[in-house]
């Protein structure tokens, strides 16, 4: 007989890297039935899918399953690099991991120490809701974690946003779609009351037992509506571009299941080009498969006035490199000058969903014996 320990859990299982290679980014927008969505386009029947990421949720090897959200349509946020003092940095990785529930990704990063900004070795991604202050928000983070400086750096647009290890593997330096990325905006949409219930009740992880065939079942009641009106009201705010995909996460670089990590390095690329052709740069840095996210960012004099910025994961550094050095060649062939280039590699990480509600916000920072109003927006 087949028993719940039997079921192979690890990335590296034919069955569950055919289910991964879509389900890590390849069930955009809302859907009724994300799992079948799946099950169709990896070609595993439904039960198959619903017993694998189940057995993988439950080992480890994925970190979560939720629908995400474009985040940033609905909260005002930024990429952080801060300053600290050698023997605090740790202790600052793990406040803001722990203890801010609006600092999303949470990364030790390092640089050649002749780097500009190689001192700023603590980054995050930081998320703060509509009507609060990400510059006050910092400033009291900095006295919580005894900060010297920090640099925010807001994303002015985003070119592409995606995670896919599983599929990107055995890629080829140079390989990119035929189009230039496509422009992604930032600008935050006004939402009512019962579209914060219907986002709240999407985007809350999914425990192991709700993997199932009627996944939003529960989710619709705990909205306060019937099926059909969740279903209506998703599909609503997916059409006015607040909800990412469906997404099982895996983890990265710790080990788990007995399996080797997924990736191994975590390599944030700086470029400088000129000032009116970010979007230009953008796009064409954006269309390259290895990129998991790149946008543009100002990152000012701190990093040499870096303006676009990207991520690639991979588990060999040197291929890595590779792949930067043909992004960078696609540049120049594009007409593009790159004043200045560096990358940032990533060491100790955490990354969980950065908390986006106004009612939120306003509880944790009474629970930390700060004003509310005092984190306001001028």
């Amino acid at each position: 007989m087949t028993t719940e320990a039997a079921i192979p859990a690890t990335v590296d299982d034919p069955t569950n890297a055919a289910i991964l290679a879509v389900s890590e980014d390849r069930v955009a927008g809302f859907q009724r039935d994300p799992l079948g969505r799946i099950a169709e386009r990896s070609g595993v029947a439904l039960p198959v899918v619903i017993e694998r990421i189940r057995a993988m949720l439950e080992a480890g090897t994925i970190r979560r399953v939720r629908q995400t959200l474009l985040a940033n349509k609905l909260a005002p946020g930024a990429l952080v690099a801060w300053r600290l003092p050698e023997d605090r940095l740790h202790d600052g990785f793990d406040y803001l991991f722990q203890q801010d529930p609006f600092s999303g990704h949470v990364v030790i990063r390092s640089a050649d120490p002749a780097t500009p900004g190689a001192t700023y070795r603590l980054w995050t991604t930081l998320k703060t809701p509509v009507g609060f202050s990400l510059e006050r928000h910092c400033e009291l983070l900095s006295e919580r974690i005894g900060a010297e400086a920090f640099r925010l750096m807001p994303a002015k647009r985003l070119f592409t946003l995606g995670v896919g290890h599983v599929r990107r593997r055995g890629l080829e330096p140079g390989a990119r779609s035929e189009e230039p990325a496509r422009v992604i905006d930032t600008e935050i949409v006004d939402l009512d009351e019962q579209d914060w219930r219907v986002l709240m009740a999407l985007k809350r992880e999914f425990a192991p037992g709700e993997i199932g065939p009627d996944l939003w079942a529960a989710r619709a009641s705990e909205a306060g509506l019937t099926l059909e009106a969740f279903f209506e009201a998703a599909e609503e705010l997916d059409r006015r571009g607040v909800v990412g995909r469906f997404s099982t996460f895996l983890e990265h670089v710790k080990q788990v299941a007995g399996a080797a990590p997924v990736t191994r390095y975590n390599a944030l690329f700086h470029w400088a080009v000129p000032q009116g052709r970010e979007l230009d740069a953008g796009r064409e840095v954006g269309r390259h498969h290895v990129m998991t996210h790149a946008y543009w960012r100002e990152g000012g004099p701190e990093f040499r006035d870096v303006n676009v910025m990207g991520v690639a994961h991979g588990t060999d550094k040197d291929l890595l490199l590779a792949h930067k050095a043909a992004i960078d060649e696609h540049l120049a062939e594009a007409g593009i000058d790159v004043g200045y280039t560096n990358v940032f590699w990533g060491g100790r990480s955490e990354i969980k969903p950065s908390e986006i509600a106004p009612d939120a916000y306003v509880a944790w920072a009474s629970g930390q014996g700060v004003d509310p109003a005092t984190l306001r927006e001028a």
